[in-house]
């Protein structure tokens, strides 16, 4: 008997036909071209009441996809300031331009990917874009700094709020690998219930967050001097002295691109449009603002409050914290901010949950990743892409040492050559459909890609040589990945004729090998399963030459049950005499194919499957055996008959 493996049934090996995948595209042949996913290919939206339980409201959205863009308010504010210190108080009077600037940016962008939505519908961001309007190759571009950026924000924001919990507790670092990993297991074990659970999960410290940065700048606008600055006391200051405009325009250029690491996630609901519940357009789009005008807000009042205090740089000391400080006093007000912090830091992940598992659903369904990632599983969750980002995700934890500075030279880099991208595609949008104000729509559009592009350029410059390179280098890699993937799923189109009207039904002389070992129940099944799919039958096992008076016995034990048991089907004895199992049965069945006296050879694998999970471990797995022998040694095809005890 053939030590058990799975199922009952015969399942046929790869090759066979299989029903269509209700989450997934087909594989289009040669003649098929993948449709526009744009709002004149969306049908009608389905309500359907257990479905929408699981997808978000507009305040769910905000809670699961918005998380990213809000975190960065802890340190977009600051990454500007450290860059301006470099020109001493200076520099720092340019702080609420610069985030004034930014602020006008994320209002573009918003505006943009409100536009995106409706254009949209079906999800993809600036993919959607730029595969409607600039071409296949611009719009992988996109998807893979999407991607990466996705990979990269999960990484940066685990670390940094674990970097603010062993700020506070030092004791904690020396265990700060295991602390991401153990937030990261968190945020994957929530998004795998769904992203409405999540969006559950996540509302309350999106809320406790958001209500402590307004209550900062509500305060602190009230003050006419700090209530404290116990917090930067003893620190040294991280001001440069006597600098003055030396390079005045790069410096700002910088500080500029600095800050944009603030708008990292604003494009995360353009994304994930399909997670909306209907009518997920509306909802999307009153997402999008919210999150534009709750961020804008929270930058340019920080920013209002850092030139109101005089605030300057601190070694060891957050600028957040020093704002809260300054506002709130050195009380309960300051930890509770704190806190917050730390926690939305830590979740911030979960926006990369919410949006990389529909841009790879949409790879997936355009053919440019494996189709597993078009499925859905319950509570309307893209299992695998989930899987996938929490995977890559901890090996660059682990890679990282947890250390967040390893980690932020790579960020934003992606996102933003997706934000150019997605720019210029609503630029040619626009010019195609020449709708009423059509014109000041492109010029918008055309702003934001100046922009954008300029501060790709800048973030590029700037930390090339502290490791952007490195994504220099994989945007080009994922983007040849997903050609290597399409043009396999292309040739195997070919192959199974997809498309095309197939020529008719015919009868085919087949034959069905079922490798025995001994005389059972399952031998029976076996061979009784194999008479009603082919021909022809033919029982085969192998035989040891070797002088082992066991393995002699056991042949001829064999072979006289079998001539007492007369099942009608012959016996064939394979001998071998090193052992084998897979390889003597695998070189049988190719001399068999090669005589060209069937028109399909079958291998019919008995098997055994247990009553209880814990048994597969005494099972012997010559099955698996003989599977992989045949699958890289023969052409036949193989099923697997499964016996459930």
């Amino acid at each position: 008997m053939f030590g058990a493996i799975d199922a009952p049934q015969p399942t046929p090996a790869a090759g066979a036909a299989e029903p269509p995948d209700p989450g997934a595209q087909p594989i289009h042949g040669p003649e098929q071209q993948a449709e526009p996913h744009g709002p004149e290919h969306h049908g009608p939206e389905q309500h359907h009441p257990e479905q929408q339980r699981d997808k978000l409201s507009a305040v769910g959205g905000l809670a699961a996809l918005s998380l990213d863009a809000m975190a960065s308010v802890a340190y977009g504010p600051e990454s500007i300031v450290l860059v301006l210190a470099a020109a001493g108080g200076y520099g720092l009077g340019f702080t609420l331009p610069v985030t004034a600037a930014i602020a006008v940016l994320l209002a573009v962008l918003v505006a943009s990917y409100r536009q995106v939505i409706a254009a949209f519908p079906d999800g993809g961001g600036s993919y959607a874009v730029a595969k409607a309007h600039l071409g296949r190759r611009a719009a992988l571009t996109a998807a893979a700094s999407l991607v990466i950026d996705y990979i990269l924000n999960v990484a940066v924001s685990v670390t940094a709020g674990v970097a603010a919990l062993t700020s506070a507790v030092p004791g904690l670092a020396a265990d700060r690998v295991w602390l991401c990993l153990g937030v990261l297991a968190l945020v994957t074990a929530v998004n795998l219930r769904g992203i409405a659970e999540s969006a559950r999960w996540f509302m309350v410290p999106t809320a406790v967050f958001v209500l402590s940065i307004l209550a900062i700048v509500v305060v602190g606008l009230f003050r006419d001097a700090p209530a404290s600055t116990a917090a930067a006391a003893g620190h040294a200051s991280a001001l440069a002295g006597g600098a003055t405009s030396v390079g005045a325009l790069l410096l700002l250029l910088r500080a500029f691109a600095a800050g944009c690491s603030a708008l990292t996630g604003v494009e995360a609901v353009a994304n994930a449009v399909p997670s909306f519940r209907a009518p997920r357009v509306r909802r999307a789009q009153h997402t999008e603002v919210a999150l534009g005008g709750l961020l804008g807000v929270m930058l340019i009042g920080l920013a209002v409050l850092i030139g109101r205090f005089h605030l300057q740089p601190v070694e060891g000391v957050t600028v957040l914290a020093q704002l809260a400080d300054a506002s709130l006093g050195h009380g309960f007000g300051f930890y509770l901010v704190q806190f917050a912090t730390v926690v939305l830091l830590g979740l911030a992940a979960n926006t990369s949950f919410g949006g990389l598992p529909v841009l790879m659903r949409l790879l997936a369904r355009d053919n440019h990743l494996p189709h597993v990632f078009a499925l859905r599983a319950d509570h309307q969750v893209h299992r695998h892409g989930v899987l996938f980002l929490a995977l890559v995700s901890g090996v660059l934890l682990v890679g990282s040492g947890g250390d967040v500075n390893r980690l932020v030279p790579l960020f934003a880099i992606g996102v933003f050559v997706g934000f150019t991208i997605c720019q210029i595609g609503m630029v040619r949008h626009w010019n195609r459909e020449r709708g009423p104000g059509w014109r000041g729509k492109a010029l918008l559009n055309g702003f934001g890609a100046f922009l954008t592009g300029v501060a790709t350029l800048v973030v590029t410059g700037t930390k090339f040589t502290e490791g952007a390179w490195g994504i220099c280098l994989a945007l080009p890699l994922m983007v040849l990945l997903f050609e290597l993937v399409h043009r396999t799923y292309l040739r195997i189109g070919a192959r199974l004729e997809l498309g095309r009207v197939p020529g008719p039904v015919t009868r085919q002389r087949s034959l069905v090998v079922v490798p025995v070992h001994a005389i059972t129940r399952l031998t029976r099944e076996a061979l009784s399963a194999a008479a009603s799919l082919g021909d022809e039958v033919l029982a085969v096992t192998v035989v040891h030459t070797a002088p082992d008076p066991e393995d002699r016995r056991a042949a001829e034990a064999l072979r006289r049950d079998w001539e007492l048991w007369r099942p009608g089907v012959p016996l064939v004895e394979i001998a071998d005499a090193h052992r084998r199992l897979g390889r003597p049965i695998a070189a049988f069945v190719g001399e068999l194919g090669s005589e060209r006296a069937y028109d399909r050879i079958t291998v019919l694998i008995p098997e055994v499957e247990p009553a209880r999970l814990w048994q597969r471990v005494l099972q012997n797995q010559r099955g698996a055996v003989i599977d992989r022998a045949l699958r890289r040694h023969s052409d036949a095809v193989v099923c697997r008959l499964r016996l459930r005890m």
